[in-house]
């Protein structure tokens, strides 16, 4: 009789939550949704503060379950970012004019690992009496970085994505691909957004990048990616 009575109390503590189980886990921090500097923004202005720099507002829709965010902001020509953190859902930034950024959200909470991150957005910090800007870089859609790929006969396609900011518009796209990490220039004055049946040899790595040229002669650079033919 005690064995059962004992038997009982343990099934008992179990249905009851018992036995140190969390029956209510941590909900994880939901994505913020961005507001401002819109997106492809042309022309942000914020506070002038010489002809180099300005100060840009962020600003956004705070996440659910969220106790801090970290904001990364990145130069589209230099590809070097900004990160900083803040408890608010804004914050305020110093950039150099006459160039594109693109920004985006991590939202935090302190009580488990789990984050979520924003959509990224994008936009041109105006530069002094700029009557032209660069395009956005082309973002590489395929092979992704540092991916593995398996080639058909022998070839593969290039793909990727442009975005451009009124009033320029995109003239073409020069191509650079090879087996080293300084590629040349393959294809020029591309209209479209991908090269295909590029020949490529198994086991060996690529490197390539997209050059975006607007119809007045401005450039941006993808930025240099590689793969692997499995």
């Amino acid at each position: 009789m005690k064995q059962a009575i004992v038997i009982f109390s343990a099934v008992l503590l179990a249905a009851c939550g018992g036995g140190g189980k969390n029956n209510n886990p941590t909900p994880p921090p939901t994505a913020a949704s961005l507001s401002a500097p819109a997106q492809n923004q042309v022309c942000t202005t914020g506070t002038i503060l010489s002809t180099t720099q300005s100060s840009i507002a962020f600003s956004w829709a705070a996440g659910s379950n969220t106790n801090s965010y970290t904001l990364v902001v990145k130069n589209l020509l230099t590809k070097d970012s900004t990160i900083t953190s803040t408890t608010l859902p804004t914050a305020t930034l110093t950039l150099l004019r006459g160039v594109p950024y693109s920004w985006y959200v991590v939202s935090i909470s302190s009580l488990t690992t789990t984050t979520a991150k924003s959509d990224i957005w994008k936009f041109y910090n105006a530069g002094a009496g700029a009557i032209s800007y660069p395009p956005y870089p082309a973002t590489i859609t395929a092979p992704l970085f540092a991916q593995t790929v398996t080639a058909t006969s022998g070839k593969i396609n290039l793909t990727w994505t442009g975005s451009i900011a009124p009033p320029s518009t995109i003239a073409g796209y020069d191509v650079y691909f090879d087996t080293t990490n300084n590629p040349a220039k393959v294809a020029t004055g591309i209209t479209d957004q991908f090269l295909n049946n590029v020949t490529v040899s198994s086991g060996t790595t690529y490197y390539w990048k997209v050059i975006t040229k607007n119809q007045n002669g401005d450039t941006s650079d993808s930025g240099l990616y590689q793969f692997t033919v499995n």
